[in-house]
């Protein structure tokens, strides 16, 4: 199928999670045969931070304002599908444009759901309005369980799908290199997530000063007490995440309060440390036992005296590695791009008819039926 992704940022990981993800969606879905153009918003601080600049699995291309994108009309209505994702800048004016325009597919890749449900609750339509959203023929959640239900009955969205964040194995390899840190967090600065970061990671660092922490991540104020066995990495692109990772005896998963509230929000840095092997310790979630497994795959922790203890004890090799090999029998890109073909192809199912009919191997990983339930992951 032709498809054209209008996305916050292909080209830049700067203090964002949507590169990366779409990133090792799109290569995924490459490689199952389809085209894809990504339209990308030209803005100053992704501009000055680019670490994509040619991508070698779909055209990346730039509008300056709505009425630059008007002359990508032609391309969005002979396009198989057009997905517009979440904190696209004006996303609402580019909802109606792309639903005008388009005569295939539109769908909507909410990234970041909690988020974007509790923004509409308080009237905010930064990227997304209650009026735009039956206009999309499926929406694509990085949340499951109930959300889904919830978005198409409250605000009438056609379809709501799980379509979780994945990890590329092959960017994400366990490494072997000397363990630098005990415990590691990376993340970009949000005051939700905040307290709980000062909870399992700066309080069990200042108990424990004969360790090793840090934190990498933009745009964390000047005004924090880090320990002094708390390193800081201001930027860590997305090339040097394994070799981040795999440095760390440990490393934490950090949920944002409305992705807390929501459960079944994995967050993408879950699965990318999980692909590199190293034991993660998270904080507590409805639908996370149903992603991995507690004490075997992942370690949950509520306080710094659990997360203290964990440090104390020897390490966990074998959960980092029973955690990769859950990623990889799961939630690699490969899972996710094949879920994503069978979402936009029941889409057009309720339309008018498939678009999408590749050429499959017998070892190629099976599409799922579009109406699965998201406990199945």
């Amino acid at each position: 199928m032709k498809l054209i992704v209008l996305g916050l940022s292909l080209s830049s990981s700067w203090g964002n999670g949507h590169a990366t993800t779409f990133r090792a969606l799109l290569r995924a879905f490459a490689e199952r045969g389809h085209d894809i153009l990504f339209l990308e918003r030209d803005v100053p601080w992704y501009a000055a931070n680019r670490d994509v600049a040619d991508p070698d699995y779909c055209r990346l291309a730039f509008y300056s304002d709505l009425a630059d994108l008007e002359g990508w009309r032609d391309e969005i209505g002979g396009a198989d599908a057009v997905v517009v994702g979440s904190y696209v800048p004006e996303g609402v004016a580019v909802a109606r444009f792309v639903q005008a325009a388009a005569r295939g597919v539109t769908a909507f890749y909410d990234i970041d759901t909690p988020v974007t449900l509790a923004k509409l609750s308080r009237g905010d339509f930064e990227y997304l309005s209650p009026d735009v959203i039956p206009g999309y023929d499926v929406y694509l959640s990085f949340t499951g369980g109930p959300t889904l239900r919830r978005i198409e009955d409250r605000y009438g969205a056609p379809a709501a799908r799980p379509l979780y964040c994945s990890v590329d194995p092959d960017a994400y390899p366990p490494l072997d290199v000397p363990k630098k840190w005990d415990l590691s967090y990376l993340g970009t600065y949000s005051d939700d997530r905040q307290p709980t970061l000062e909870r399992l990671l700066i309080e069990p660092a200042r108990r424990l000063p004969d360790l090793r922490f840090v934190v990498a991540g933009p745009q964390y104020p000047d005004g924090i007490d880090w320990p002094a066995n708390v390193d800081r990495i201001d930027h860590l692109p997305p090339a040097e995440h394994a070799a981040f990772y795999s440095a760390s005896r440990f490393t934490l998963n950090v949920t944002r309060a409305d992705m807390i509230a929501a459960g079944w929000s994995p967050s993408v840095r879950l699965f990318e440390a999980a692909a590199c092997a190293v034991p993660v310790i998270s904080d507590v979630w409805q639908g996370i036992e149903e992603l991995f497994r507690p004490g075997r795959e992942i370690i949950l922790a509520e306080s710094g005296d659990q997360v203290a203890e964990v440090l104390r004890g020897a390490g966990a090799e074998a959960m980092g590695q029973a955690a990769r090999a859950r990623v990889l029998d799961g939630h690699t890109a490969a899972h996710r791009a094949a879920e994503l073909e069978a979402h936009l192809d029941g889409a057009a199912a309720r339309k008018s008819g498939p678009i999408a009919q590749p050429q499959r191997k017998s070892a190629e990983i099976p599409v799922q039926d579009e109406t699965y339930s998201p406990r199945a992951l």
